[in-house]
């Protein structure tokens, strides 16, 4: 799914979101730049692999935060871990560099992915900002919406506490 995609099927499925449209951003830093409606629930999304290439995982974070992968496959008992390659990025999830949202588990046929969401997200407003599988815009959504339809998709979801602090 492109990103007029991403708001069709939101819309087909009466989701409730607000759109932020804005340069194309590719780190947290420049999206730093850009006045945001809700910056307290930007969030970061790092796409990794095992050293296998049979396991893949996607992290879900706080803008302020950074992901741990040592705690991480400490507390999940994975293998070793690395960030996925753009080939990868492209095949499992159809993205690019500084697109990666948990959105882009819809794109996953095989259901490969297992997303892993902090759940210091579903604090407060329990809003979440995240890539519509494109790096021009912002889609602020409430975090247990995503996770019904990432659910649905029938990719796993695990929301958990994800060490690490910038």
């Amino acid at each position: 799914m492109d990103k007029k995609e991403i708001y069709r099927f939101l819309d087909e499925k009466n989701i409730s979101y607000e759109v932020t449209e804005h340069k194309a951003v590719y780190n947290m830093a420049e999206l730093n730049e850009i006045d945001m409606p809700y910056p307290d629930a930007d969030a970061k999304n790092i796409f990794i692999r095992d050293d296998r290439h049979e396991a893949y995982y996607m992290i879900t974070v706080k803008g302020d935060k950074r992901a741990d992968l040592k705690a991480f496959r400490r507390a999940n008992g994975t293998r070793a871990l690395s960030f996925a390659s753009e080939s990868e990025l492209k095949d499992i999830l159809d993205l690019i560099p500084g697109s990666v949202t948990p959105l882009g588990l819809l794109n996953d046929k095989e259901k490969k992915v297992r997303l892993y969401l902090d759940k210091e997200l579903s604090d407060g407003a329990g809003i979440i900002g995240v890539h519509p599988n494109d790096n021009t815009a912002t889609v602020w959504l409430k975090v247990n919406d995503l996770v019904e339809i990432i659910r649905e998709h029938g990719s796993e979801v695990h929301i958990t506490d994800i060490a690490g602090r910038i």
